[in-house]
C-alpha cells in the first residue's frame, strides 16, 4: 500500500535477503574482503560470523553474484542439525548431481570424480554453508576430509561457513583441531555505525525509485540507529512499519516521535523483547530481590501495558485504512 502512497516501484524493506540491496558498509566491505581474500587463495576455509539480522546472507547472496561461474562452481546451502553422511548427499544435491549413492563411502569417491572432472574443466568447487553453527562435528569433519581432495598442489574443493557468533564455541571443540588450522582467515560481521544506518536507509529506498518522498529528519535516523542498533534486519522491521504508519496518517516527513510511537507498537507487539537488553546499550532488566530493582521491574511492565494498550488503536487505524482503500478500489473499478 505505501508504495503506490510515496511512489515507490518496489517494496524497499523486505526482510527476504536480495543481494540487489547489498550495501558496502565499513564492516560488510571487511567481510567481503575476507570472502574475496579466500577466493583468491583457493583453499581453506573462510569463517564469517555475525549477529542474526546482520547480513551474513545477503553477503554471501552478493558473493554468489559477482562470482566467475566459468571459473568457479560454487553453491550455497543453509544447514539444520546434519550428520556427515547427510551433509555430503546435501552437498552433491546443491551441485546439481543426480542418482546421488546412499552409502558413504560410494558418496565421497562421486564427489571426488565430480571434483575431479570440474578440475578438468579449469573450473574449481566453492560450497558455501550458512547456519554454519547448526553442523554437527561429525559434519564439519566430512566437510575437512573434502578440503584434501587435490591434484597436484592444486585444492578441488573450498568452504565458506557463514553463522551465527556461537559457531565459533563450535570451532573451539578439540575434536576439531585439524579443521581449525586450515582456517585461512575469519572476521565478525558487526552493526553499522550511525552515519552508516542512515545511509542504507535511504540506499535501499533509491533503488526502489525513491525522490525524497518521504523525508526524514535527523533526529529521525538518530531514532531509528538507537532503536535498531545498526542491525539491518532491524532497520527493515522498524522503516517497513514506519512508511507504513506514514501511509495511514498521511506523512511526508518522519521526525523522532514518529519513529518512537512506531517502536513502541513493535515492543508492544512482543514484550519479551522490550525486556531484552539492545545492543544499543540501553538498560535490561536483571533477576534481583532488591527493592530499588524490584520498583524498577515494576515501572517497565506498566509502561510495557500502557504499549500493549496502543496495540489495539494501531490496529484500528489498519482496519480503517484497510477499508478506506479497498473502497477506493471498488469505486475505481465501477
Amino acid at each position: 500500500m505505501y508504495t503506490e502512497f510515496y511512489r515507490l516501484k518496489g517494496e524497499p524493506f523486505l526482510l527476504t535477503p536480495d543481494h540487489r540491496f547489498y550495501f558496502d558498509s565499513s564492516v560488510h566491505s571487511q567481510a567481503m574482503a575476507h570472502l574475496t581474500y579466500g577466493l583468491n587463495q583457493g583453499e581453506g576455509f573462510i569463517v564469517i560470523t555475525g549477529d542474526i539480522g546482520a547480513g551474513k546472507t545477503t553477503l554471501v547472496k552478493h558473493l554468489c553474484a559477482s562470482i566467475d561461474n566459468k571459473k568457479i562452481l560454487a553453491a550455497h546451502i543453509v544447514t539444520t542439525q546434519l550428520e556427515g553422511s547427510d551433509l555430503l548427499r546435501i552437498i552433491g544435491a546443491a551441485f546439481g548431481l543426480k542418482a546421488i549413492p546412499t552409502e558413504k563411502s560410494s558418496t565421497i569417491l562421486y564427489l571426488q570424480s565430480f571434483f575431479e572432472s570440474a578440475h578438468e574443466h579449469q573450473c574449481r568447487v566453492l560450497l558455501i554453508v550458512d547456519e554454519a553453527q547448526n553442523l554437527s562435528i561429525s559434519a564439519l569433519e566430512e566437510l575437512r576430509m573434502l578440503s584434501n581432495f587435490q591434484v597436484g598442489s592444486v585444492a578441488l574443493f573450498q568452504s565458506f561457513l557463514v553463522g551465527q557468533p556461537q559457531f565459533r564455541s563450535v570451532l573451539a571443540n578439540p575434536q576439531l583441531e585439524q579443521l581449525r588450522q586450515r582456517v585461512i582467515a575469519s572476521y565478525h560481521l558487526g552493526p553499522m555505525n550511525r552515519t552508516e544506518c542512515g545511509d542504507y536507509l535511504l540506499h535501499r529506498l533509491q533503488k526502489v525509485g525513491w525522490r525524497s518522498d518521504p523525508s526524514f529528519d535527523a533526529s529521525a535516523l538518530d531514532a531509528i540507529f538507537v532503536h535498531t542498533g545498526g542491525i539491518p534486519r532491524r532497520i527493515n522491521t522498524l522503516c517497513n512499519r514506519l512508511l507504513l504508519l506514514g501511509f495511514l496518517d498521511d506523512l511526508h516527513n518522519f521526525s523522532a516521535p514518529d519513529v518512537n510511537k512506531v517502536w513502541a507498537d513493535l515492543q508492544a507487539e512482543n514484550p519479551m523483547q522490550a525486556l531484552t537488553q539492545p545492543e544499543n546499550g540501553a538498560l535490561a532488566l536483571k533477576p534481583s530481590s532488591t527493592p530499588a530493582v524490584d520498583t524498577e521491574i515494576h515501572g517497565r511492565i506498566a509502561g510495557l501495558e500502557r504499549r500493549l494498550a496502543t496495540q489495539e488503536a494501531f490496529t484500528r487505524r489498519v482496519a480503517t485504512a484497510l477499508q478506506g482503500y479497498f473502497h477506493f478500489e471498488d469505486s475505481e473499478a465501477h
